[in-house]
């Protein structure tokens, strides 16, 4: 579904990723996993075009460097940033319908099926984003994304700064997500969390991928957690 190959990318002169292949096929979670600041969060971007890139990156068939990110969207990959970019000031049902792609309901995710998975959001829907809590607001980052009908999406860092329950939470609706055949490209920093829903891992160091393989195949090696995640 999403393949990745030679991925450069850069922030005007700093050369940030150098030749990342990675692959996600439909259904599955992929975990990323790496230290602060290896180029995680810039893979996301660059895969979805929001950033200088060469290199290759097809998804559903189509090569897409070259294309505008909102041409990408409209092919099915969604993305949640790590800033959740929420709109405050709108309700959040409001915020929901704002990710119908082009006005039309989504016959893969509908408002039903975010009050379903989460009915706290529906007992809030008339109530501004803004006030909602980080949990909240993550399951409304993603849902807003998910009624646009995605066939993946990718989350960046979806439980940074959440309670134990609510990452427990996140990784629940995550499975869910996968199950309805929604593929999954996670960047994430709690390893606990990552390895349980996830069944392959690509490990990032310097701006390249330095381990890719099963959630066993990264049990079994305890030096690539020891040199490339421990701090």
């Amino acid at each position: 579904m999403l393949t990745v190959r030679q991925l450069n990318a850069f922030y005007g002169k700093s050369h940030i990723l150098r030749g990342v292949d990675l692959d996600l096929e439909k259904g599955e979670i992929v975990a990323m996993l790496g230290r602060n600041g290896v180029g995680r969060s810039t893979t996301l971007k660059a895969i979805m075009g929001l950033v200088h890139r060469t290199g290759s990156v097809r998804f559903d068939g189509k090569e897409t460097v070259g294309y505008q990110p909102f041409s990408i969207a409209r092919l099915g990959l969604g993305f949640v940033p790590e800033d959740r970019a929420i709109f405050s000031n709108l309700t959040v049902a409001q915020n929901l319908l704002l990710g119908l792609k082009s006005g039309r309901p989504s016959e893969r995710w509908t408002l039903d099926d975010t009050w379903q998975v989460f009915p706290r959001l529906k007992e809030r829907e008339d109530t501004p984003a803004g006030v909602l809590s980080g949990g909240e607001q993550q399951m409304l980052a993603i849902c807003r994304t998910l009624m646009g009908g995605p066939q993946a999406i990718m989350i960046d860092e979806p439980t940074e700064g959440l309670s134990p329950q609510m990452v427990e939470r996140v990784g629940e609706i995550l499975l869910r997500i996968a199950q309805r055949g929604i593929s999954i490209l996670l960047v994430e920093q709690k390893l606990a969390i990552a390895l349980r829903i996830s069944q392959r891992v690509y490990v990032m160091g310097q701006g390249r991928i330095v381990f890719s393989g099963s959630v066993g195949e990264f049990a079994r090696d305890g030096n690539v957690a020891k040199q490339w995640l421990e701090v």
